[in-house]
């Protein structure tokens, strides 16, 4: 297929000779893939898509920074149709897509900034099972449709609708200034293991019910293993998760922010049975995953400590820095299968984590669940 002029944002449609893979080759050559390969979204593929949303085709789901494009349900299920996904995904992009359109989340900043940081869909309940995701052994990894495809589409909206696609700012398509970039940037989609948690699911932790189904998300690193084979109670645990997560380079010390702790249900399990509840676990980290300001050059900690808002409580700090603003930034829950690994996510830090409920109860709304944001230190710098 030779190279056709790119079309303008206004066109709804366009006619395109040849097979699927030519046209796919057309759209990656317009900029509109991930640079894998896609399934393009025909007028009838995405009217099947359309219709199983929860919203009108033209609903508009808000408008996605950071160049700040109205996304309707119909182009929703075009980047979905692209990524590969099922219909039946759609309800979950649209809770997804909602979530990370709440203020507080700071999806501007997250698409813009130089930090790593990738789009962390988590799903739970009822919603999960029925898209077949994989909430057990490798579900951060390769091998399940639901858990690839549905972050991917989300993924391809922040980049065609939103314009953050790679590259060094020189043009108005290049706005994702990401310095390394990740790979947890073309999907970074799980379900939480509710089966396998000896707490109630995370969803009840934000605000949610234990019936709801819910999608989370956060703007993550891509996720750091903590491996713990012969330790045998909660607290020796614990401590091998904080002192991985006590490291001078994480945004979270200084930006503050929510982060994750995903355990793997064996070590999940020993916490519990040590008589730790979620809380006393967060209550644990928060203590104990802190950084030792001799361990951070003193230009950096000048720097960070004005970003972070805590140059007057060094002291009291005891010359410690938390790398969370409160125990409750600190967003535990159980994912995985066998093995003794859990993996810590810091995020961007001028960020907050959002969970919007998934459903037709109600048609036409969507919940989000109240943010747990800390005001514990001054955020003023962010």
């Amino acid at each position: 297929m030779s190279a056709l002029p790119r079309p303008g944002s206004d066109q709804q449609e366009i006619a395109l000779d040849g097979d699927d893979a030519l046209v796919a080759e057309q759209l990656y050559a317009w900029g509109w893939t991930d640079g894998l390969p896609v399934v393009p979204p025909t007028r009838e593929r995405v009217a099947r898509f359309c219709a199983a949303a929860l919203h009108d085709a033209e609903h508009c789901l808000g408008a996605i920074a950071p160049r700040g494009a109205p996304l309707s349900v119909r182009q929703l299920a075009a980047n979905a149709v692209m990524a590969g996904c099922l219909p039946a995904y759609m309800p979950i992009l649209e809770a997804a897509v909602t979530a990370m359109n709440v203020p507080i989340f700071n999806l501007y900043g997250m698409q813009m900034t130089t930090h790593p940081c990738a789009l962390m869909v988590l799903v739970h309940g009822p919603a999960a099972a029925e898209a077949g995701m994989n909430a057990g052994a490798g579900c951060m990894g390769q091998g399940n449709r639901a858990n690839g495809t549905i972050g991917r589409a989300v993924r391809l909206v922040m980049m065609n609708v939103g314009g953050a696609r790679p590259g060094d700012g020189d043009s108005e398509s290049a706005i994702d200034r990401a310095t390394q970039g990740t790979p947890a940037k073309w999907t970074f989609c799980f379900a939480e293991n509710e089966a396998r948690s000896p707490w109630e699911p995370f969803r009840v932790s934000v605000g949610l019910s234990p019936e709801d189904s819910a999608v989370t998300v956060a703007a993550v690193e891509g996720p750091h293993n903590i491996n713990d084979h012969q330790s045998d109670s909660g607290e020796e645990i614990l401590f091998t998760i904080a002192e991985t997560m006590a490291t001078p380079g994480a945004n979270t010390v200084y930006r503050g922010g929510d982060q994750f702790v995903v355990l793997g249900p064996e070590h999940a399990e020993v916490i519990a049975k040590s008589g730790f509840s979620r809380p006393a676990a967060q209550a644990y980290l928060f203590e104990h995953a802190r950084v030792a300001v001799d361990r951070i050059g003193k230009k950096k900690l000048d720097e960070a400590s004005t970003w972070g808002g805590y140059k007057k409580l060094l002291d009291e700090f005891g010359g410690r820095i938390p790398v969370a603003r409160a125990p409750e930034d600190i967003r535990i829950l159980v994912a995985g299968g066998a093995g003794k690994h859990s993996a810590w996510l810091p995020t961007f830090g001028a960020t907050y984590s959002q969970t919007c409920r998934v459903g037709r109860e109600e048609p036409g709304r969507i919940q989000i669940a109240p943010a747990l944001a800390s005001s514990t230190w001054s955020t003023a710098a962010e």
